[in-house]
């Protein structure tokens, strides 16, 4: 069998939805009317990044564990959470003997999720909703806003028009349909295992995501393949939106007493896995571009994590990073290379995927190794030249030309004039990463963020929208699909804030690249250098920062 060369899964930014009703849809117009279905999720605050105004109160692990004894709540420690009982669940309180440890509090920020309910918010929410029970009042909800309701709806309506691939009319389409996947070899008995669906007007398979309360709907991935001679390129779009869809594929399917799993970066990984090795496994939503700490209670039940996310070096560093996350002492990884591709592609070659599991190296080591532990990771970077080189920027090869690529764990400074043009270049050189997936943090301090977003909206649409309003819409929905954050400072700050901002940023969002416009106009007069704690993060947390 030939090898085909495989693009990373990427997002489709609104492409495939309006093939599903032989139509553009209108921005807000619903598929299918109906009165929405019942809620099943409960939402208390957006997550936002602290700003001068109102800054997020940070927490440490040692004040949520006395605020949660001065209480009388019960907890034990977990590998990221703490685990509670959850005055959500019933009107008895956290505090009443036998009741489930169902709460789940994150040790690195206070976010809390009850699996019980889907109830969900921050430190300050729980705070408050414990105080309103003392005061006998039950825990406050907020509704579903319109949004998701409305891609509840939506993904409703292409769930009921998929079929399941087995079930088409002519076992000709149904054989070349699973050929253009790379999914031959995945039998009918996987795919209804875990409730894969295809829909023919848009030519895609259909993912769900079912709630793990009472498997009630909550939204899909639709997943379409694109072919450019001998490339092939994976198309995804999820309901809800990327930010919004937090589905652990698969995990219906495991069992409370299961204490092994595979975490890997696709769903067809995951099929690939089950089928054949038998092993319990699940895929993140968003691949290696982000771990959200909304799914860590669901990780929790697990003693060993095993991570298998792909077959590039990125992959590989997506892996250390999440481990760190998941508690590196249960996680082990497996190492990219020829022998030991991505799960789906080591199946289509004949190759025996128990026997790559088994060979999975531990995330946690001792302080002191020797060469013999680091032989393989240095042929690796022998191996994978252009891979440790970094990410190359595809519109700037010059600059590929000085420093290689994207890496992480560096801070570069660029220097010039005023009016240079050092806003302008940076705000394309960001871009350009972030279209890779290269999860980006602006932090601008001397621009308002309305003015910057505009900058690289034009930018990205490489067109004049003021020109072009009708098309403001189409390019805002791709555009809002990258994973691009903004910090809300503005003028001098305090660099302990921003650098505490920066820190909660790259745990929310694994950040990998920040960008500070810039250093002399944050610091104001301050006799104070900002380039010691700016190397600190990069080092600790593997992440680049840009700043002039």
């Amino acid at each position: 069998m030939a090898a085909v060369p495989l693009a990373r899964p990427c997002r489709a930014a609104g492409r495939l939805l309006p093939l599903l009703c032989g139509g553009v849809r209108s921005k807000g117009a619903a598929l299918t009317p109906g009165v929405p279905g019942r809620l099943t999720q409960r939402r208390y605050k957006k997550d936002v990044l602290p700003s001068p105004e109102g800054p997020v109160p940070s927490v440490s692990i040692t004040e949520i564990r006395q605020y949660l004894r001065s209480q009388g709540i019960p907890f034990h420690d977990g590998y990221s959470c703490l685990h509670a009982p959850s005055l959500f669940a019933s009107g008895k309180g956290p505090a009443a003997t036998g009741a489930p440890y169902t709460l789940f509090i994150d040790k690195m920020t206070g976010s809390f999720l009850c699996t019980a309910t889907l109830a969900e918010g921050t430190w300050q929410d729980f705070q408050a909703n414990v105080e309103l029970q003392h005061r006998g009042v039950p825990p406050s909800t907020e509704e579903l806003e319109e949004d998701m309701r409305q891609a509840l709806e939506d993904a409703r309506c292409i769930w009921d028009r998929a079929l399941p691939l087995w079930e088409l009319l002519d076992e000709d389409e149904t054989n070349k349909t699973k050929a253009m996947f790379g999914i031959s070899l995945v039998t009918n008995a996987t795919l209804k295992r875990f409730g894969v669906r295809y829909l023919r007007t848009a030519k895609s398979l259909i993912f769900p995501w079912f709630s793990p309360r009472d498997a009630t709907l909550k939204g899909l991935k639709l997943v379409r393949v694109e072919k450019k001679g001998d490339s092939v390129t994976y198309l995804e779009e999820t309901l809800p939106r990327f930010d919004c869809y937090h589905n652990l594929f698969g995990l219906p399917l495991i069992g409370r007493r299961d204490t092994e799993l595979v975490l890997t970066g696709w769903e067809l990984d995951a099929l690939a896995l089950h089928q054949a090795a038998g092993v319990a496994s699940v895929a993140l939503p968003r691949g290696t571009t982000c771990l959200p700490p909304a799914l860590l209670p669901y990780l929790e039940q697990f003693k060993r994590i095993t991570l298998w996310l792909g077959e590039d070096l990125r992959s590989w560093e997506a892996a250390k990073l999440f481990a760190r996350k998941l508690n590196v002492r249960r996680c082990s990884l497996v190492r990219p290379g020829n022998l030991q591709p991505r799960p789906l592609e080591a199946l289509n070659q004949g190759l025996n995927l128990t026997k790559i599991l088994r060979t999975a190296l531990p995330a946690s080591h001792k302080s002191i190794i020797c060469f013999r532990q680091l032989r393989e990771e240095v042929f690796g970077e022998l191996v994978n030249t252009e891979q440790v080189a970094g990410i190359k920027w595809t519109r700037f090869p010059e600059l590929n030309r000085l420093l290689k690529g994207h890496r992480r764990g560096e801070l570069t400074i660029f220097t010039g004039p005023t009016g240079s043009g050092k806003t302008t270049f940076i705000s394309e050189y960001a871009l350009d990463l972030c279209i890779q997936g290269v999860c980006t943090l602006w932090g601008s301090f001397e621009i308002n963020n309305i003015r910057l977003a505009k900058i690289m909206l034009t930018q990205f649409a490489t067109q004049r929208l003021e020109d072009q309003l009708e098309l403001y819409d189409e390019w805002a929905d791709r555009f809002e699909d990258l994973p691009l954050y903004f910090m809300t400072f503005h003028g001098q700050q305090n660099i302990k804030i921003v650098i505490d901002t920066m820190q909660h940023a790259v745990y929310m969002y694994d950040i990998t690249h920040v960008v500070v416009d810039n250093l002399q106009f944050m610091m104001g007069h301050e006799h104070i250098s900002a380039d010691r704690p700016a190397r600190r993060l990069t080092t600790s947390s593997s992440c680049r920062i840009a700043s002039w």
